[in-house]
């Protein structure tokens, strides 16, 4: 049996095998299209409890019986939820699963054979989808659903989920002229062809770097743990010395602890030149870039719209890009002259006290953690010293038993490496509410960054509540040494974030597919949870729970915690440019670009960089060739939704402020109104039911630190 195709559990990732993916695929396209011609011809109602049958006869990886919950001899119904949104609903969530399964191997456990068959099939599950969005007929049964009696007796969330679906046949294509269709299908086609080619070049290129010291002199001022992790990667390659990779574990510590200069310079260029025309030609993303933004625009035209931010914003809660540039440029105004304090501070230490007569992007990491020593009399080796993973997991478990009353337990599942957990989220009666996988530690075979993503959605089916599940991934070091894993801070509020959108998924009441956890939720707005699980990081209450010295084992210190606060917004007004920057260079490229002019990209960010930034990288930075998120990750003129929804975030927290950062009641509150609600109202709708009013940006300028009227004026 293909494991792929069965849906009765957790995923069989033990048993998946490239040579399965094509099989799995083709079957469920084919019983999918076979269903959606069905539903166009006959739609007459299921019976009770065959959307089951479905689920259990699809897993057996047998062809679906012909009746399959439709009669075929019968006369054509009016289209209802339950004989035509329901057994879609069962279908696309089959494919979702398979095909997710494969996406989340190809980006955790990546190989030539995996590649090779996921690169082969994503054009046929994109055209599947395309197709459905582009289906007139489809869309009219929709519409049929929405004008019909029975709408008006749905619940608010189904009403959401049908007006969604007709927004998005919109958006698909689904009311331009045939001749136009295959056009636009075409386009989504290659579009996803190329975002795909897009964050292979990332890995490939990240991959293919590695530089090896052969002489310990070298190494001074880099701790002796980072030493011992790179003398263990040149030791796995057969080499003797250190082995440095530009992968964050490596590659991050040495930027920040190297007093070998050129070191760091070296490291800096190979890093800032990835997936560029400077590499190999195979991996150069600058082509794919132009390819990307022209698809983009023509689509968007084809859809009416003067641009493609205009089309990305039509299912966000921002309502234009002009509303997004103001909001992105007041920011800036109100954080340029911190950003400015900042960089003059910075530049005058690394004159006066490391000799740098110039400060270079080299050392801007180098010299922030030596200022930072220096203010602030604490170093971020000396910090992660304190957050062992064995403390820092149940610690940050701990916070959603304060919280919203759950407990989380250790579990068994199959997994896709040795180094993956997986854990069950309990209520107070023991009642099994979701599941999660944990995968934390960088590999050569795993992408970059963090994210989470969605195994299965909650939802109802005959046999009850299916219990959702969800992938949290990070890319942090792994343990040496046989000691547990140790994390700076910086990646203890990374872990947070991700299981932020892990509980966004995991603690959501909605029992219907399209709106359920993080389904629906307006991309402007999911960042919300996640952000707002990293105010715990900062809270004594909490950190004294989940740190244990690595050697001492003593918890933190108060003292050492009070610096670290004092430090918290240490170059805040530099960060929160930076996030400004890339968002309006991103809305901008989305915007007013154009691909067939004779401007490049890489000068577009230039014209960006004059306008908002304060410290500007090297003319050889080609920061655009790994910018995943908006040529690979899905956001596109969306990349300000990090700063739109830390405004939510902030003011959200507050609440927690004002009446206890632990208090169970205000948690509740916010799991109901927020958590629980998934997508099934405006995010906006739900953010008034937790706060009482609409957000305002005064408490992120606090927690940010850009609220000194005397500086901002």
């Amino acid at each position: 049996m293909n494991p792929l195709l069965d849906f009765s559990g957790l995923p069989r990732f033990a048993e998946v095998k490239p040579e399965h993916v094509a099989p799995a695929v083709e079957q469920l396209l084919e019983e999918n299209r076979a269903l959606v011609a069905r539903l166009l011809t006959d739609a007459s109602p299921l019976q009770h409890g065959e959307e089951e049958s479905l689920d259990t006869e699809g897993a057996a990886g047998r062809p679906l019986p012909q009746s399959a919950g439709f009669a075929s001899n019968v006369s054509q119904s009016p289209p209802t939820w339950d004989n035509f949104m329901q057994p879609m609903d069962d279908a696309n969530e089959r494919l979702s699963r398979a095909w997710g399964q494969v996406g989340h191997l190809n980006a955790v456990m990546n190989s030539p054979e995996l590649r090779e068959v996921y690169n082969a099939n994503l054009p046929k599950i994109t055209q599947y989808y395309a197709e459905l969005g582009q289906n007139l007929e489809l869309f009219n049964k929709v519409k049929a659903i929405r004008s019909g009696a029975e709408f008006a007796t749905m619940n608010a969330t189904r009403q959401k989920i049908i007006e969604n679906e007709l927004r998005d046949f919109r958006l698909s294509g689904a009311e331009l002229p045939d001749n136009q269709k295959a056009r636009f299908l075409a386009i989504q086609e290659e579009l996803s062809s190329l975002s795909s080619r897009f964050s292979d070049n990332v890995l490939d290129a990240t991959n293919e770097y590695s530089w090896l010291v052969t002489d310990e002199a070298e190494l001074s001022g880099i701790p002796a743990d980072e030493r011992q992790v790179a003398a263990e990667a040149a030791q796995a390659e057969g080499k003797t010395g250190w082995l440095f990779t530009l992968k964050a574990p490596s590659y991050g510590p040495l930027m920040q602890y190297a007093d070998n200069r050129a070191l760091r310079e070296r490291l800096y260029r190979a890093y800032a030149t990835r997936a560029s025309e400077t590499g190999k030609a195979d991996f150069d993303n600058t082509p794919l870039m132009t390819q990307i933004l022209k698809l983009r625009a023509e689509e968007a035209q084809m859809l009416g719209f003067a641009n493609y931010a205009e089309l990305s914003l039509a299912s966000k809660m921002a309502t234009s890009p002009q509303q997004v540039m103001e909001f992105l440029r007041e920011l800036a105004q109100r954080a340029r002259p911190f950003a400015e304090r900042d960089l003059d501070e910075l530049r005058e230490f690394a004159k006066t006290q490391l000799g740098l007569a110039k400060l270079e992007s080299w050392d801007v990491g180098y010299a922030s953690e030596h200022l930072r020593q220096q203010r602030y009399a604490f170093s971020e080796q000396e910090v992660k010293q304190y957050f062992p993973e064995d403390k820092v997991l149940p610690g940050m478990f701990k916070v959603v038993e304060s919280l919203y009353g759950l407990s989380v337990r250790p579990s068994q599942a199959p997994l896709w490496n040795e180094a993956a957990r997986f854990f069950d989220i309990l209520d107070t009666d023991g009642k099994l509410v979701g599941q999660f996988y944990l995968d934390m530690y960088a590999r050569n075979s795993k992408r970059g960054g963090a994210w989470m993503d969605d195994a299965i959605t909650r939802r109802r089916i005959a046999s009850g509540i299916q219990t959702p599940v969800a992938y949290l991934n990070c890319n942090f070091a792994a343990p040496v040494g046989g000691k547990p894993a140790l994390f700076t801070h910086d990646e203890v509020i990374t872990l947070f974030h991700e299981f932020g959108h892990g509980l966004h998924h995991l603690l959501t009441q909605v029992e219907d597919l399209g709106v359920s956890g993080i389904s629906g939720v307006e991309w402007d707005a999911v960042e919300l949870p996640s952000q707002f699980m990293e105010n715990f990081c900062w809270e004594w209450n909490v950190l004294q729970d989940m740190t244990r010295h690595a050697d001492s084992g003593t918890t933190l210190p108060r003292a050492l915690f009070d610096k670290m606060l004092a430090a918290k917004n240490f170059q805040s007004g530099l960060q929160t440019l930076r996030q400004i920057e890339f968002s309006l260079f991103d809305m901008r490229l989305h915007g007013d670009y154009d691909p067939s002019s004779n401007k490049t990209i890489q000068q577009l960010l230039g014209e960006v960089r004059d306008e908002v930034a304060v410290l500007v990288p090297p003319a050889f930075n080609r920061f655009p060739n790994s910018f995943s998120h908006i040529f690979a990750g899905g956001y596109a003129a969306g990349y300000y939704s990090y700063k739109w929804a830390e405004v939510l975030s902030a003011d959200a927290y507050s609440l927690f402020e004002e009446n206890g950062v632990l208090n169970m009641a205000v948690g509740l509150r916010f799991r109901n109104e927020i958590l629980a609600v998934g997508g099934s109202r405006d995010a906006m709708q739900s953010f008034v039911a937790f706060r009482g009013r609409e957000p305002t940006i005064d408490a992120l300028l606090r927690h940010n630190g850009l609220a000194d009227e005397k500086l901002a004026a």
